[in-house]
């Protein structure tokens, strides 16, 4: 019977510092070349030789100025300020492999569905089919404030929001144009048959869109759906729409509880369960020995900013950590909820009261809050390994330290260790970043809700034209 095998996708950001903050001043760090293509393009022949499945690119809109009630130490230690356009850097880097996927964050609340749906149709093109959507709402009340919004969007009404959103790209993505609309016949003077194209009619709560999706069908139509959502709301919206969902927690209790919970709702809306890919948010530290590993980490540690890793815990919360004493509990009991990212507490405590500001520091000497792996690669593979059988993710959204010596290190020492345990592919499967990800078609597939607005005259209340 053959193993699973491991998923497992770079997790970078257009910017400087990222998650593990502090360590742009690392001496062989190369982030501050985030704004050259170079760095980029060199990033994607590197992961594509150690065979990651993609490069997901994280973003932000707005800064994060809730530590110390303002932005200062987010500038000096550039917690992701400043932050360049993802979506910019894919055609570049597809143009340089052949295989790797990219995922790629952008947040719908202040995008208009229309023309985010041809930008990504667009990419899906270039990339023959390689394209993934990070689906964000945002949290961040400078974002906010920049938008022209008076204050953040309640955090269900956000999901509220996105579900309609989503609509609105299934009927342009799958429904406005028909497999065959599109003919080239050139003696016939007829590019796409006008009676298989067919406007969108959407009059919603939120959104009214009437038009024609200005693209024609993509490799994949919508691009692979990821979403990173753990509140009760983000996972009833995860369910209904994600393939890939990234989950973040400290604790293996915690994150199989939450892999169960996502499985089991999936299943219950009509979903095969399989066709949720589940990542856990990951930092490696590795070395040829374990002694090796230990001094690495203890080297970057040194350049590491556990305050930055605070002052952007502290955005995600909404809550200014600079005011706490260093045994104060990072949520006093009763301490009520803010509109950021509702589940930020809970990721990093697994719900267990006595974490203090000090303790989470410690958890921050690499500058940032995922679970941190050291060891030589028998110890990483061990530790994978471990994860994925023991709570039922299925890859890993590897972050980076100093970079690009994080990955290179990774991809010569891990990937052979986990290959020979016949838990890593040893080369990539053909066609779309969906059929690599989960086999059959390139298309979304029939149970999943987008499926069902191919047909636009059973979803739009219009007849077709």
């Amino acid at each position: 019977m053959s193993k699973k095998k491991i998923l497992l996708n770079a997790f970078n950001m257009n910017c400087v510092g990222h998650i593990n903050h502090g360590l742009w001043t690392h001496p062989r760090d190369r982030s501050t070349d985030y704004r050259k293509l170079s760095y980029w393009t060199d990033l994607a022949r590197l992961l594509e030789k150690g065979l990651f499945d993609g490069l997901f690119i994280a973003d932000i809109v707005g800064v994060y100025d809730v530590y110390q009630q303002s932005a200062d130490l987010t500038l000096k230690e550039s917690v992701q300020l400043p932050v360049n356009d993802p979506m910019m850097l894919v055609s570049a880097m597809a143009a340089v492999t052949r295989h790797l996927g990219f995922g790629i964050t952008v947040n719908l609340t202040y995008e208009a569905p229309y023309l985010l749906a041809r930008r990504f149709s667009t990419l899906d093109h270039l990339s023959d089919g390689r394209i993934g959507w990070n689906i964000v709402t945002g949290y961040l009340d400078s974002a906010a404030l920049a938008m022209g919004l008076t204050e953040q969007i309640a955090h269900d009404e956000r999901y509220d929001r996105a579900d309609e959103y989503l609509d609105v790209l299934y009927k342009l993505w799958e429904g406005s144009w028909q497999d065959n609309a599109v003919v080239r016949d050139r003696e016939a003077r007829v590019f796409a048959d006008p009676a298989r194209v067919h406007k969108v009619n959407h009059h919603g709560r939120y959104y009214n869109v009437e038009g024609y999706h200005l693209s024609e069908p993509s490799p994949q139509r919508t691009p692979v759906l990821f979403q990173a959502g753990s509140s009760g709301r983000g996972q009833a919206f995860a369910t209904r729409h994600a393939e890939c969902v990234f989950v973040s927690s400290q604790s293996k209790e915690g994150t199989k509880k939450l892999v169960d919970a996502l499985r089991r709702q999936a299943a219950e809306a009509g979903r095969n369960p399989a066709d949720l890919k589940i990542f856990m948010g990951v930092t490696v530290v590795v070395g040829r020995t374990r002694a090796e590993a230990q001094a690495k980490f203890a080297e970057y540690a040194r350049h590491a900013s556990p305050e930055a890793g605070l002052a952007h815990f502290a955005a995600g919360t909404g809550i200014d950590y600079s005011t706490f004493n260093p045994d104060d509990e990072i949520q006093p009991p009763g301490a009520p909820k803010s509109r950021g990212i509702e589940s930020s507490v809970q990721r990093v405590t697994d719900g267990q009261s006595g974490w203090t500001v000090r303790r989470l520091l410690d958890q921050l000497k690499l500058g940032g809050r995922y679970t941190t792996i050291v060891g030589d690669a028998a110890d990483v593979a061990d530790a994978l390994e471990s994860w994925v059988n023991e709570t039922g993710v299925d890859g890993f959204n590897l972050t980076r330290t100093v970079t690009p010596e994080s990955y290179e290190d990774f991809i010569d020492l891990v990937i052979p260790e986990l290959q020979a345990r016949g838990i890593y592919k040893t080369s990539y499967a053909d066609g779309t970043l969906r059929e690599k990800l989960f086999g059959g078609t390139a298309h979304l597939p029939k149970e999943h809700a987008g499926a069902s607005f191919r047909d636009l005259s059973a979803v739009q209340g219009a007849p077709l034209k």
